[in-house]
């Protein structure tokens, strides 16, 4: 069973993936595929989804975490480290196909949009 289907529809984004489709779609030429991309994106901000903010609580959540992996010599990519927060500050599940990406964050709970 494909994950979203678990999730009934209860979507949401964090502020940074926002930040990083827009930016991604900036950078494309134009072209069919930059409108389209461009008028996806538009109707999944009229159609109401939600775009989590990254706030006091995230930043303190990371910077905990981020902490904790320093000292074990680990640097997760800043951008993934503040989506995390996002999420874990949000008390959400965060939807990725890049679970390595975020398996080192203690307390975030995951799961794999491709199983």
């Amino acid at each position: 069973m494909h994950c979203f289907s678990r999730y009934d529809g209860q979507y949401v984004t964090a502020s940074i993936v926002w930040h990083e489709l827009q930016y991604d779609c900036e950078l494309l030429a134009n072209s069919k595929r930059k409108t389209e991309l461009q008028s996806y994106l538009q109707a999944l901000q009229n159609g109401g989804l939600i775009i989590l903010p990254y706030s006091k609580i995230a930043a303190e959540w990371y910077a905990k975490q981020r902490a904790i992996l320093n000292e074990q010599g680990k640097m997760p990519a800043y951008a993934d480290g503040e989506i995390a927060a996002i999420a874990a500050a949000n008390n959400l599940t965060l939807v990725t196909r890049n679970i390595d990406d975020f398996s080192e964050f203690k307390n975030l709970e995951l799961d794999n949009w491709f199983e």
